[in-house]
């Protein structure tokens, strides 16, 4: 009965010892990733905005209170992919209109990387759309470097590039600027004269967008934790004429939304060192010890 003891505690603090490993460099990376279930509500901010109002057909300045509203589509979650859906209102907080402009959009992406994927769906304002680059997430373990990001409102990704280390509420993050060059993305029909042109009747326009977008990145994450997205939109004729703002704006996260965004990562990375450093220091001190104390049991029975 002892000699089988004596096993039992050789045995089982070699497992602890082999698991250690395991946990930490390949069980960690598999259990860690984007959940499926996601429900989020972001808010953003943008003062001083001008935006063509169709109702007015005019620019009006104004600030802006802008809601983005995120959904994990469960269904058609899979082990290796999560898909998301996006709505956006925007409301004129001056003039107390709501919702002068709403957006959709539905992404898949790697639940491990946060790379795209172009699958269930994916479109921009339910236009197909070709998926690259980093969705909503940077990877875990995100590095001092240059990543695609993938931008919704050109439908394309753009190089973001690593600017600087910063602090976000007292959490470390790393900060990231991608600068999108002028891109048309969309063309319509506008009477002339509200674009201040001398001729009659409907013209073609053009609607041109760039702009900078500014994300801070907690880097064992992945996770954003704030955002600054400085949009510069214009309406320009055929004859590449700017003729009128579309949307010119800063927009920035509230307070509140950046609070429970590093709460949330804050909670994301203790997590993760719970599976990578906590978890399987424990296991390979507790496994050392049982053999330790088998191999002592071993030979005190043995010298009896």
């Amino acid at each position: 009965m002892g000699r089988i003891s004596t096993l039992v505690l050789i045995g089982v603090g070699a497992f602890f010892i082999a698991l250690a490993p395991l946990l930490k460099f390949w069980a960690a990376g598999k259990i860690i990733s984007a959940p499926a279930n996601q429900f989020g509500i972001s808010r953003l901010e943008a003062k001083g905005a001008q935006y063509f109002s169709r109702q007015d057909l005019k620019v009006l300045t104004a600030d802006l209170d802008i809601i983005v509203t995120t959904r994990g589509d469960v269904k058609e979650a899979n082990s290796s992919r999560v898909v998301w859906d996006e709505a956006t209102v925007v409301n004129d907080v001056t003039n107390g209109r709501r919702q002068i402009d709403m957006s959709e959009r539905r992404s898949a992406f790697d639940k491990y990387t946060g790379v795209g994927l172009n699958c269930c769906g994916v479109n921009v304002a339910r236009a197909p759309v070709t998926l690259e680059g980093q969705i909503y997430k940077f990877p875990f373990d995100a590095q001092k470097k240059t990543y695609r990001v993938f931008n919704s409102t050109a439908r394309q990704a753009f190089d973001a590039h690593f600017v600087r280390e910063d602090n976000v509420n007292g959490l470390p993050v790393y900060v990231f600027e991608q600068t999108v060059p002028p891109t048309k993305t969309v063309t319509l029909t506008a009477p002339a004269s509200v674009l201040g042109m001398t001729s009659t009747g409907d013209v073609q326009v053009d609607r041109w967008y760039d702009g900078k977008v500014t994300y801070w990145i907690e880097p064992t994450t992945g996770a954003p934790v704030k955002q600054e997205q400085q949009r510069h939109e214009v309406l320009k004729t055929q004859d590449g004429i700017e003729r009128s703002p579309a949307f010119v704006a800063t927009a920035m996260m509230t307070e509140g939304t950046v609070a429970g965004l590093v709460k949330s990562a804050q909670e994301g990375k203790s997590q993760i060192n719970l599976l990578r450093n906590v978890i399987p220091l424990v296991l390979l001190v507790v496994g050392a010890g049982l053999v330790l104390l088998g191999v002592l049991l071993g030979r005190r029975r043995a010298a009896a």
